[in-house]
């Protein structure tokens, strides 16, 4: 790794919590509709999944979200009592199960979009297009590692 003279300790641990604190308040701006249907992070976690990727496996799911079959397991449960998710079973391979959104499903995530969307909007409107491309690629070279 190259050495940035400017980036000291100091500076990175203020940018980690920099990081820590967006994600906190971007998730926590759902909390509200999160507890008026009584679920949490984790199912809004897998019902953007779902969302962003119709019909995902469940063993890709699992992946993306780098959890245990037991935890994916007890909310895909919750989604199922709450009648936001449909299941479909792969057309070659009947073991493998494919998730939806149903009607109230997508409902329940442009709810959540809506409101997250505000606070990420106002955030990029008040940005310079080079300091959106320039954070656009930093996330995505912290997220690739």
């Amino acid at each position: 790794m190259k050495q940035l003279l400017y980036l000291k300790d100091d500076q990175l641990k203020d940018l980690i919590e920099k990081l820590f604190i967006s994600y906190r308040e971007t998730f926590s701006d759902s909390k509200k509709i999160l507890n008026k249907y009584r679920i949490g992070l984790a199912h809004q976690k897998v019902i953007h999944l779902i969302s962003m990727y119709e019909g995902i496996s469940i063993s890709e799911l699992l992946k993306r979200l780098k959890v245990t079959k037991q935890s994916l397991n007890r909310v895909l449960k919750d989604l199922i009592k709450l009648e936001v998710v449909i299941f479909k079973k792969d057309d070659q391979d009947t073991r493998i199960k494919h998730i939806f959104l149903n009607e109230k499903g997508r409902k329940l995530f442009n709810e959540i979009f809506e409101i997250q969307k505000k606070r990420i909007h106002n955030a990029l409107l008040n940005s310079s297009s080079e300091e959106v491309i320039n954070f656009d690629n930093v996330l995505n070279k912290i997220i690739n590692g």
